[in-house]
């Protein structure tokens, strides 16, 4: 009797773990309230999300993918998508830089291959232990 209890309380155990790291809950969070908090780590790259005006393009250098997750343990699953989202955009900064750009234009959430445009959101996945954000933008040069 002892051993049965004891397999059915290792089988609920694990089905609940399961259960909570399948965890993918989608979530939208502003685009402002990071960059305005993290201007100095973005510094010389502008940031144009969806079909958000931007100035004249002199030239573009590609179109770039950033998918960046994070450790979502302990956190609010909007700290965590903030965090990934922050680590996405610094993705997209540094590649900016470094192919000569000075923006990245018509930026969207490509979460699991999922186009989601804003102007003002962004798209996060958070679950139990982990948030992930992916961004595709193309970089250019802005007059």
């Amino acid at each position: 009797m002892r051993q049965i209890i004891r397999i059915a309380v290792i089988a609920l155990l694990t089905l609940s773990a399961s259960t909570a790291m399948a965890r993918d809950t989608r979530h939208h969070f502003a685009v402002e309230n990071v960059i305005a908090n993290n201007s100095d780590r973005l510094d010389g790259v502008a940031f144009y999300f969806g079909t958000d005006n931007h100035p004249a393009v002199a030239s573009t250098h590609g179109e770039y993918q950033s998918n960046k997750k994070t450790n979502a343990f302990g956190k609010s699953d909007q700290e965590a998508c903030e965090w990934a989202f922050l680590s996405a955009l610094v993705s997209l900064h540094q590649r900016a830089l470094s192919e000569g750009g000075n923006a990245v234009i018509n930026i969207r959430s490509y979460y699991k291959k999922n186009n989601f445009d804003s102007e003002t959101e962004f798209e996060c996945g958070a679950g139990a232990i982990m948030a992930g954000v992916t961004l595709k933008g193309t970089v250019a040069t802005i007059e």
